[in-house]
């Protein structure tokens, strides 16, 4: 690790440590508020701490997951809303309420402390290493830094050779020091197993019943296509070849004009029966893989597209591949129809776990998944697969999606490779 990402976890330790005092005074509202409600000042009081609390361990939540990549679960709302005193009572049955007072009157002691250790060691080191030289003689024979008696110039080397000790401890211990903070803090913020796996228990009712709906769908579209489609071309192809066969002895030319006729008709419903087929899982996907199916997609596509994979020799779930497939194509449409983007750049990546994908446009931005663009589809597919879909899209441009499906590949080596279509 070098002197800059040191120097960032040192910087984050120290705002940790100051934030610990804030909490602890919004800890120390909150109870003051639940000391007063039998005189009835808390009644009001509590409602209001209570939900300051919250702001401030939803920024906390925020950062730990910025900082030491532990995503704690969003709590339930507070039950706020109606009377005061009727509120009151509600919080003091919400456990996600206790859950976080209990961090405020903890953290500063758990994780603010271990946090505020080495800006302490650094800021002590400085003054013994640039100050004491500076200022020593004027100190008098009392002055002392740390166990060192400052009182003469091998004295004062001790004390600079000293303080850039320090300096260099607080730097080392900065890094570890800040994840201690970060898994502390996690560990209490994060809400309970049980309220993960009934969360966890209904996220994935909703994505089955999702998931049937869209095979519903699914399945309708492609009787359709091949009623209206292919069948339709067959039944008229039949017809015509009944003409056919009726003229031959009688109008040859006639019959030789519509076995023409249905050449051109099998010709389009072969193609019917290939987008059909290309549209349920197309054949590039499955005879060569996720990245060179995006690698034709690209070549489809009118738009300026660069692609950049890092993923298993190995190949992903079929599955996997296939949802991968036609949400980065919607992706695709999207920026080609909606944020008029000349611009495309997909970066796949994989680690032990999961597909993250990284879809950028340089369109116009603003791009709104309840405003029917097609983003509401993507996550629909990705919720199948428990994946999830975080879109960047400030107005101006540019807009970011980042798709991430959960998978396992039967080989952990990666292949990197790079395209411009």
């Amino acid at each position: 690790m070098g002197v800059r990402e040191r120097g960032i976890a040192l910087a984050r330790c120290q705002l940790a440590g100051l934030t610990g005092f804030v909490v602890s005074g919004i800890g120390l509202m909150a109870g003051l508020a639940l000391l007063l409600l039998p005189v009835g000042l808390g009644v009001r009081l509590l409602p209001r701490s209570a939900t300051l609390l919250r702001r401030v361990a939803d920024r906390h939540r925020a950062r730990t997951a910025r900082w030491g990549g532990r995503t704690a679960g969003p709590p339930e709302p507070l039950p706020l809303g109606g009377p005061a005193r009727r509120t009151s009572a509600a919080l003091l049955g919400d456990e996600g309420f206790w859950r976080e007072l209990r961090w405020a009157w903890l953290a500063p002691w758990t994780s603010g402390l271990p946090a505020a250790v080495p800006p302490t060691l650094v800021v002590y080191g400085v003054f013994g290493a640039f100050v004491q030289p500076l200022v020593w003689r004027r100190l008098g024979d009392g002055n002392w830094y740390a166990f060192v008696p400052v009182t003469s110039t091998p004295t004062m080397v001790t004390a600079l050779l000293l303080g850039l000790v320090l300096v260099w401890a607080g730097l080392r211990l900065a890094p570890p020091a800040l994840a201690l903070h970060t898994r502390l803090a996690h560990r209490l913020l994060a809400p309970p197993r049980t309220t993960e796996l009934v969360r966890r228990v209904a996220r994935l009712t909703d994505t089955r019943a999702a998931a049937l709906d869209v095979h519903a769908a699914e399945l309708a579209r492609i009787e359709r296509d091949v009623h209206d489609g292919a069948q339709a071309r067959l039944v008229a192809l039949g017809v015509t070849l009944e003409k056919a066969t009726r003229l031959l002895d009688s109008d040859p030319a006639a019959a030789r004009a519509l076995l023409l006729d249905v050449r051109a008709t099998s010709e389009r419903a072969f193609q019917d029966l290939r987008d059909l087929v290309h549209g349920i899982h197309p054949p590039v996907l499955a005879d060569r893989g996720l990245t060179d199916a995006l690698r034709s997609l690209a070549l489809d596509s009118h738009l300026d597209v660069g692609i950049a994979a890092r993923l298993p020799t190995a190949r992903l779930p079929a599955p996997v591949e296939s949802a991968a497939y036609f949400a980065v194509s919607e992706l695709l449409a999207n920026a080609a129809k909606h944020a008029e983007a000349t611009r495309v750049d997909i970066a796949l990546t994989y680690d032990p776990t999961r597909l993250r994908i990284t879809v950028t446009d340089d369109g116009r931005g603003g791009a709104d998944p309840a405003a029917g663009t097609g983003l509401a589809g993507v996550r629909r597919r990705l919720d199948t697969f428990d994946g999830t879909l975080a879109l960047h899209s400030p107005p101006g441009g540019p807009t970011t999606a980042t798709l991430e499906i959960p998978c396992v590949s039967s080989s952990p080596k990666t292949s990197s490779s790079s395209a411009t279509a």
